[in-house]
């Protein structure tokens, strides 16, 4: 979809929402993604936060760290 249409059909999904709240939360958050730089979220970590993230990545590229799909599923299926 090129950026005309993909403007059109936004203008005209917004045109069809009539609860106050949920066009705050779309207006909120399109304005603070359009307001964002690229590694702002990065930069918002505290030292500790970047470390267990990173630690986490690092983690998670060894399979034997990862559960199944279906495992997890099974596991929370009582809020899915």
């Amino acid at each position: 979809m090129n950026t005309i249409k993909l403007k059109t059909s936004f203008h005209h999904l917004i045109d069809s929402i009539d609860n106050k709240q949920l066009l705050e939360s779309f207006y909120h958050l399109i304005k603070a993604k359009s307001k964002a730089q690229t590694g702002d979220l990065w930069a918002g970590l505290k030292p500790d936060e970047k470390d267990e993230l990173l630690q986490s990545f690092h983690e998670s590229e060894v399979a034997e760290n990862l559960i199944g799909y279906d495992v997890i599923k099974n596991r929370h299926e009582k809020w899915l």
